[in-house]
């Protein structure tokens, strides 16, 4: 059983796809161990309690500084004890020492077709204003593995998402969400699941 820990920061729309997939079988053979919020006002915090999955913030604005609360979040991380953790519109800077003890086993979903519209800056809104102020016509949502830069890690799987004439940034994101990161992330999942025995 692939123990997984969802790390989230607002609506949770990506943690519902996950719980989905998990109560319909399209994810197999992974439990939520543990959902981390670092916005005590998230929504996310509501669907983890509505689904019985243990809960817990850990907000920055909470502790004295950057290091009590990376320290704060890591312990809370140990504790739970994950074989994956999945980062699903998480906007906190992970500390190093983080990634360096979960090497290859976190993965963040981004909205865009990396290499294309990501790094620093780059993350919700903002990813698809970009996409459309430079007119392309496909993008799409990246899964990849988390390392020390900003979306550089390892890509585990992609998918396109057609631009469509009248576009504004909200519907442009709902229909990457919808077409590609709430079927791409719960796939993922299930093929590390897998892989994971």
């Amino acid at each position: 059983m692939l123990r997984i820990v969802v790390c989230v920061s607002g609506g949770g729309t990506n943690l519902q796809a996950i719980i989905d997939g998990i109560a319909e079988g399209t994810i197999r053979n992974t439990e939520i161990a543990g959902v981390i919020c670092n916005n005590a006002g998230a929504y996310a915090l509501k669907r983890a309690e509505n689904s019985g999955i243990p809960a817990f913030c850990i907000s920055p604005k909470a502790y004295r500084d950057r290091t009590e609360f990376n320290a704060a979040f890591l312990e809370k991380l140990d504790e739970l004890n994950p074989d994956l953790i999945v980062l699903a519109g998480f906007l906190v800077i992970l500390p190093e020492e983080m990634i360096g003890k979960y090497r290859d086993r976190i993965i963040n979903i981004h909205p865009s077709l990396i290499p294309s519209f990501c790094g620093t800056g780059y993350y919700g809104l903002k990813v698809h204003e970009a996409v459309l102020a430079r007119g392309v016509k496909v993008t799409g949502a990246t899964v990849h593995y988390v390392d020390e830069g900003t979306d550089t890690g390892r890509i585990i799987a992609q998918k396109a998402v057609e631009v469509l004439e009248g576009d504004t940034p909200e519907i442009l994101q709902r229909r990457v969400m919808e077409q590609a990161e709430w079927k791409l992330l719960p796939e993922a999942i299930d093929r590390i699941a897998a892989a994971h025995g």
